[in-house]
This record gives C-alpha cells, sequence and structure tokens, in this order.
C-alpha cells in the first residue's frame, strides 16, 4: 500500500504528458527573511501556478497561507530542513517537522536539504535516512536538496562533487534529486547516469538575462534532467507567469530557447 500511495502523491507534482517536474520553491522567507516576490505568497503562488507549475515548495507554517486557496490544484511539497543566514553556520540545516505532520496539512511529498561537506554532514546524513525510512512507512514522495557545500569546496559545480552528492541522496533513500547544474551537458550527463533516481536542477542566484537562465535549462534537460526546482529566477522574475510558462515550453514540450522566449513577450 504504501508504494501505491507514493506513486499517487508523486504524479502531483509532475506533468501528466512529459513526466517531468517545474517546481517552484518558496522557502526561502525562513532563511533571508520576506525578500521580494514572497512578500504576500498566496500572489506569488498564484501567479506561477497561472504559469504552469507543477508543485510548489514551502515551509510549513506558510501552507494556510496561499496554497490551494485560490483556484489552483498546484503540487504541495513540505520542506523539512531549516537554518537562517544570519546563524553562526548557514549549512548547518536541521529537521522542522515531521512526514506525518505533513501529510496532515495534505502535502504531496516533503524534502530534505542536505550539505554534503559541511562540519554537519554527519548529522544531515543521519536526518536524511531517517526520513527516507519515515517517508516509505507512510508512502510519502521525498525531495532531497543534496548540494557540496563547506568551507573546503571551492567549486561546488565541479562534475565530480555534483555527482557524488546526488548518488549519496538516492543511496540513503530519496525519490527524486535536487542539485546543481554543473555547466554544461556532457558532464551533467555523467551526473544523472550516476544516480538511479530522477534528477531535478537547483537555479543558484539570479541570473543576468532571460536567455542565460533558459539556456542553463535547456543544458540540464539534454544532459537527462527530468525538470527544475527553481525559485528566485522565477518569483523575483518581472513576471513570473511568464517566465514559468517559458520553463514549462522546454521541460515539458522540448521548445528551443528561442521558441520559450517568446512566452515572455
Amino acid at each position: 500500500m504504501t508504494d501505491i500511495g507514493k506513486k499517487i502523491r508523486i504524479e502531483r507534482i509532475m506533468h501528466r504528458e512529459s513526466r517531468n517536474m517545474v517546481i517552484i520553491p518558496m522557502d526561502h522567507g525562513l532563511s533571508d527573511g520576506p525578500i521580494k516576490g514572497l512578500i504576500n505568497v498566496a500572489d506569488s503562488i498564484n501567479k506561477v501556478a497561472d504559469g504552469g507549475a507543477d508543485a510548489i515548495l514551502m515551509q510549513k507554517g506558510i501552507v494556510t497561507h496561499g496554497h490551494r486557496g485560490y483556484g489552483h490544484d498546484v503540487g504541495l511539497i513540505v520542506h523539512m530542513s531549516a537554518s537562517t543566514s544570519i546563524a553562526r553556520d548557514p549549512n548547518n540545516k536541521v529537521q522542522v517537522c515531521s512526514v506525518e505532520e505533513v501529510m496532515k496539512m495534505g502535502a504531496d511529498a516533503v524534502s530534505i536539504h542536505v550539505n554534503v561537506g559541511s562540519e554537519t554532514e554527519a548529522d544531515q546524513l543521519q536526518t536524511l535516512g531517517t526520513v527516507a525510512e519515515e517517508c516509505n512507512y507512510w508512502g510519502m514522495p521525498l525531495l532531497a536538496m543534496m548540494y557540496p557545500r563547506g568551507k573546503d569546496i571551492t567549486n561546488p559545480h565541479d562534475s565530480e562533487l555534483v555527482a557524488h552528492v546526488a548518488r549519496v541522496g538516492a543511496e540513503l533513500g530519496a525519490d527524486v534529486i535536487k542539485t546543481l547544474y554543473t555547466g554544461d551537458i556532457d558532464t551533467f550527463k555523467d551526473v544523472v547516469q550516476g544516480c538511479p533516481v530522477p534528477v531535478v536542477i537547483a537555479g543558484g542566484p539570479k541570473t543576468n538575462t532571460d536567455k542565460e537562465f533558459l539556456e542553463m535549462i535547456q543544458g540540464a534537460m539534454e544532459g537527462g534532467a527530468r525538470g527544475v526546482a527553481i525559485g528566485r529566477n522565477v518569483f523575483q522574475h518581472e513576471n513570473p507567469t511568464k517566465i514559468t510558462k517559458a520553463i514549462t515550453e522546454i521541460v515539458h514540450h522540448k521548445k528551443s530557447v528561442e521558441e520559450a522566449l517568446e512566452k515572455l513577450k
């Protein structure tokens, strides 16, 4: 029964035809405060849902402030990890809720953040393993945000590091991995080939141009990604609805960057 539960729930965060995912994380208010684009969360949810987002990702306390209350049936992923940018060690992610708790909110999936290479890596890996066990028990899909981060990590986009952290997440039971794009198609193929579960890419810092942003997504998809989990480059865009539509053109419909850019006009 738990396998069936996972299958049913994961359908709610995937596109019906492409089987890919356009996920918009909106959990930044905890780490960075009420930043641009997240002052009015309900409004931001409406905009990305209008653009065709498959799911949003948020902290538990914000779910009641906008999700599914405005005519949209967008998938819901509740984030279970937290740290703030003003902490002594922002890389130290701790668990702040349980799988059972977010099930009561109607979540379709949960997510855990692990900074591999950080000083608290061991604790974060233990949390991931424990949450994966709980997800299997309750039939809840688990997205693991896996990043190479720590004082000895000089290049977090290094393909060997990215491949390693993606594999760590799969080894400990994640159903979907969110990680960094390596910067080119061939090296990202190595990441995907070394990871037995679907990989989606993070957006990273806000990009300079829409074309640069969409080229990154296209490269990742050509390298085997199953979608994106991108926040700032969407909810801080001058038109979140249109940029979300542009993303879906590439992720779900295999359109070119030039065709996707047409959605921004």
